[in-house]
């Protein structure tokens, strides 16, 4: 009686047929493709000039302050301008009650006329008793005399004369002006307020403000890296004279002109370890006001040879140090341990661990290896997330 074929004796009849077809195939069977190499994105390193830039913070401030304070005492009988407006050196801005000291004055000049009055009479004495005594017309004494009281007379009108122009510059000083030409803020007295010469508040302030100050403050430590590099020939000066600046006001807009470093302070400062540096700015319109809260971008320098790499091509080892994945002849991965600089833009500014015409990687480390061979895709730089042209450190 034949042994019916259940399912379970079907599938291992075929199994066994598989294997040994398998077996027959074998030798027949190609070898296993090599994987291919991975496809990378590199960019190609040049080196080009950059202008190096660096942003400061900083406070406008007024090139010129000035503030008014009565010379003399007395009652403010009328204030002769408007607030905030622009005064001129000399005009008149208050007037003080000149009453007392115009009548000091003619006190001073009165006394003048007398002391002069006076001198006329013992003039011609003095010069009559001179003539007698050669003749020995009169004792040698009573020349002495009228010699002295002629030289008395003389003082008198010159003390008097004297007194009359200290009381006419106490009478001008009734009559407060301008001492510069600016914009001047509001008055600290109205009509009727008593002043006293020498008072500690000043009756108003007047700024000139075109052009105007920008102070700012930079990092010692950034100030003598810049000084080794401009001795080392790394970087040279971008132009003659004073460095330019440009404005960010408040508001993260440009100001429309441009400014020059006028000059670094020689001292730093011990609580904060920065440089204080002023800058000068044209400021005709009136739109820079002291005070404000400003960021200065400077001109710093001209490097000829800046190697930017983009930031996406740079990650740290487990040494915190800047690394980068560089493909070499034939295509092979290495990696660089790099001297990184300030960032900017999209890219750091590498200054030692790679050079003009190498490949970086920036799209598809994840999948390359140093040692491994890799598929370089060459991508544009700017593509890459490069920085423009100029040295401004990225924020």
């Amino acid at each position: 009686m034949r042994t019916p074929f259940t399912p379970r004796l079907l599938a291992l009849a075929a199994a066994v047929l598989a294997v040994l077809l398998a077996g027959c195939n074998t030798s027949a069977a190609p070898a296993a493709a090599a994987p291919r190499p991975a496809a990378v994105a590199v960019v190609t390193l040049q080196a080009r000039p950059l202008t190096l830039t660096s942003e400061l913070p900083g406070r406008t401030a007024s090139t010129v302050v000035a503030e008014v304070r009565p010379q003399v005492g007395g009652i403010v009988r009328e204030r002769l301008f408007t607030e905030g407006a622009d005064v001129k050196a000399g005009q008149l801005l208050y007037r003080i009650d000149p009453a007392s000291f115009q009548a000091a004055h003619d006190s001073a000049r009165a006394a003048l006329a007398k002391a002069q009055a006076n001198l006329e009479t013992l003039r011609p004495k003095a010069s009559r008793y001179r003539e007698l005594a050669e003749i020995k017309a009169v004792s040698q004494q009573d020349t002495d005399d009228a010699q002295a009281s002629l030289k008395e007379a003389e003082a008198e009108v010159a003390s008097a004369r004297a007194a009359l122009e200290s009381a006419a510059i106490n009478l001008a000083y009734t009559r407060v002006t301008a001492p510069v030409s600016g914009r001047i803020g509001r008055s600290a007295v109205t009509p009727g307020a008593l002043v006293t010469a020498g008072q500690s508040s000043a009756l108003a302030t007047i700024q000139q403000m075109d052009p105007i100050y920008v102070d700012l403050t930079q990092a010692s430590a950034d100030a003598l890296r810049l000084k080794r590099a401009f001795e080392a020939g790394q970087i040279r000066r971008g132009g003659q004279g004073q460095a330019a600046v440009k404005l960010i006001l408040e508001d993260g807009s440009a100001y429309a002109r441009e400014g020059r470093l006028q000059f670094a302070d020689i001292t730093v400062n011990e609580g904060t370890g920065t440089v204080a540096l002023r800058a000068v700015f044209p400021n005709p319109k009136g739109e820079l006001l002291p005070g404000m809260y400003v960021r200065a971008v400077i001109d710093e320098g001209v490097t000829d040879t800046a190697l930017l790499v983009p930031q996406r091509a740079v990650s740290r080892n487990a040494r915190g140090e800047a690394t980068a994945l560089v493909v070499g002849e034939g295509n092979t991965v290495s990696q660089r341990v790099l001297a990184v600089g300030r960032p900017v833009g999209d890219s750091w500014l590498v200054t030692s661990g790679l050079a003009a015409g190498e490949r970086v990687i920036v799209e598809g480390s994840q999948k390359a290896r140093p040692g491994a061979v890799v598929a370089p895709v060459a991508v544009d730089a700017k593509l890459a997330g490069n920085s423009p042209a100029d040295g401004k450190p990225g924020v």
